[in-house]
């Protein structure tokens, strides 16, 4: 059974989050356009990380889910998701834990160990190098499809987004706002995570660069590819035994 809870970030703005299980805690942090729900509890990841004896906190990110949305260009400044996710680490009091994300939520994660968070572990899924030294080329392609559609510079893409954001309730100005708070990592700043770490993606995933690449650039991190593309991958039952085989190992 999953408990629903809320807690007002360092702004002001409510932001909603889910715990399953008892033990560890383990923060696990969602894509773009996506939800807890989506990424974790739908495809029986958090209940897989949860059974392993943890207690899984999974935030909806700013914008997303049961969390507020603010349209306020002023609501959405740099590195707001993990400054964010720091608020809700103080909120909870948590001293120790491991550090899950995907996509989105792998970059915020990242961002977070760079502001100084020190997890026992991390996982970066569906995460490569590009999309975290690159974050503006990936933030420019997403802008172009939320605010053009079927008018895309990839059409497709942006009937994909939009579809996206219809699905999941998402306001436009919310979604603008995320793209705005991204900060690019650089190569240093990559390299100085000394924190044990996989990164992992589906076979057919390289939309944000190579796990392979990424791994390659941290001292002690191992990259793994499971079944599927950037959105199918979270659906796989391999991408959660390789993320509680990690966590467990």
């Amino acid at each position: 059974m999953t408990d629903l809870h809320r807690f007002q970030s360092f702004d002001g703005v409510s932001i909603g989050y889910r715990t399953v299980g008892e033990g560890w805690p383990t923060l696990m942090l969602h894509g773009f356009l996506a939800s807890a729900e989506s990424n974790w509890f739908l495809p029986g990841i958090a209940a897989a990380v949860a059974a392993t004896g943890r207690r899984v906190i999974a935030p909806d990110l700013r914008g997303h889910g049961r969390s507020d949305a603010p349209t306020d260009p002023d609501s959405w400044p740099r590195d707001v998701l993990a400054m964010d996710q720091e608020a809700l680490i103080a909120h909870l009091h948590l001293s120790d834990y491991d550090l899950v994300g995907y996509s989105l939520g792998a970059r915020t994660a990242v961002r977070m160990l760079v502001r100084g968070a020190r997890p026992r572990k991390l996982v970066l899924g569906g995460m490569g190098e590009r999309g975290l030294m690159a974050a503006g080329h990936r933030a420019a392609m997403f802008e172009d499809s939320i605010r053009h559609g079927d008018a895309a510079k990839d059409p497709r893409a942006g009937r994909r987004v939009h579809a996206m954001m219809a699905a999941g309730g998402l306001k436009p100005e919310a979604m603008l706002g995320v793209l705005t708070s991204f900060a690019a990592t650089s190569a240093q700043e990559i390299a100085a995570i000394d924190v044990p770490t996989l990164v992992v993606a589906g076979q057919r995933d390289d939309d944000n660069g190579s796990v392979e690449g990424l791994a390659g650039m941290m001292p002690d991190a191992r990259g793994a590819r499971v079944p599927g593309d950037h959105l199918s991958a979270v659906m796989e039952p391999g991408l959660a035994s390789e993320i509680v085989g990690f966590l467990e190992s």
